[in-house]
């Protein structure tokens, strides 16, 4: 796995990576907001990790989603710098023909077991969710990814 980085103007960058190309910006006044910033690329890989992780998870359970979304909000630190996350809250959205214990399992699953954006993360910081299917809320919960003594 690699990246490749190269300053195009002021505070914009372009980030390369297996083929593929996103930009990198800092808001007004250091930069002009052109692109995401560093921290909500962060919350984007944590985001489409997790997504993926549920997607596969209810179509290996014969479930249809109609949509499916993500939600993720950072608070950052008050005070001095350097500003770091200090919480995500994840939450999960999906409608359509679904079975609400399945979409907890595969929700819990990700956020248990899967999802290596979510593992690093909640090292630093506590990840939250919450799981809405159609319209109502079915579940909620915390990353925990139990560590094993050869893994520390």
């Amino acid at each position: 796995m690699k990246a490749e980085l190269k300053w195009s103007q002021k505070m914009l960058f372009s980030i390369d990576a297996a083929g593929h190309t996103v930009q990198a910006d800092a808001r007004p006044p250091i930069g002009e907001g052109k692109a995401m910033s560093p921290k909500e690329l962060l919350l984007s890989a944590l985001a489409s990790c997790t997504a993926m992780d549920v997607i596969a998870l209810l179509g290996k359970h014969k479930q249809k989603p109609e949509q499916f979304s993500i939600s993720a909000e950072g608070t950052l630190s008050e005070g001095g710098h350097p500003k770091v996350l200090t919480g995500v809250k994840l939450v999960f959205e999906v409608t359509g023909t679904v079975e609400p214990q399945i979409v907890i399992d595969s929700v819990r699953a990700s956020q248990s077991l899967f999802c290596g954006v979510s593992a690093m993360l909640s090292r630093a910081f506590p990840i939250t969710y919450d799981i809405l299917v159609n319209g109502n809320q079915v579940g909620s919960g915390e990353a925990n990814f139990e560590r094993s003594e050869s893994a520390t």
